[in-house]
């Protein structure tokens, strides 16, 4: 197909997929003459996968091209391919000192992954937990930070059968995509599924104490 076709094809408009063939994210197409190209299937997925990774992943155009590497790159391997792609994806603000509330939270992280045998060098994860909890030490919200071993069941359950579902895949290359999109794609997966699972149970929470005679209406006062 020539990038006209591509275009239609993707519902990518042709000066974004020049952009990305300038940059290096989406491979150059067959030279049929010195102006014109033929692309095919390979880089409509690409296309489409690149759009992904910034429409829904939300991940800037230097993150794709670092996790493209990744999925192209021979011998790369599972464990190193969730790294790039959580470093990828995260951005944790240049810190200072530790706080005190920093210095609680990573006590607290260190001691959680301790018991559970997490044995992780992942830098920025660590980070972004440890200025999450100590931020809500900060805001006074101890009882939300005394989630942290919840939350730790949920990923480990929903983490074992990710990688385990990549890693039978028949061969590494396809393994290594899988655990990258997987790990941008799931984290909004993640979040939206969370956001419907409060909504259902303060809902139904809000329905119990109607059927108690304790809610109030909630229609506005003219």
């Amino acid at each position: 197909m020539r990038i006209a076709e591509l275009s239609r094809e993707s519902r990518v408009p042709i000066p974004t997929i020049k952009y990305y063939l300038r940059e290096g994210l989406l491979p150059a197409g067959e030279r049929t003459s010195p102006n014109q190209a033929q692309y095919d299937a390979r880089h409509l997925r690409r296309l489409r996968l690149i759009r992904a990774l910034i429409d829904i992943g939300g991940v800037p155009v230097a993150g794709v091209r670092e996790l493209l590497d990744s999925i192209d790159a021979k011998g790369e391997n599972l464990h190193r391919a969730l790294g790039t792609a959580t470093h990828a994806t995260l951005t944790v603000a240049d810190e200072g000192p530790p706080t005190p509330g920093q210095e609680r939270a990573r006590a607290q992280l260190d001691a959680l992954a301790a018991a559970r045998g997490w044995n992780s060098d992942n830098v920025r994860a660590r980070q972004m937990i440890v200025n999450s909890l100590a931020t809500l030490y900060d805001l006074g919200d101890d009882d939300l930070a005394a989630l942290l071993p919840a939350y730790a069941d949920s990923a480990a359950s929903v983490a074992e059968i990710e990688v385990g579902l990549v890693s039978a895949r028949p061969d590494i290359d396809s393994a290594v995509e899988g655990a990258v999109i997987g790990t941008v794609i799931g984290e909004q997966i993640w979040a939206g599924l969370r956001h419907l699972a409060q909504e259902h149970y303060s809902d139904r929470l809000n329905q119990t104490g109607r059927d108690d005679g304790e809610g109030c209406d909630d229609r506005p006062t003219p």
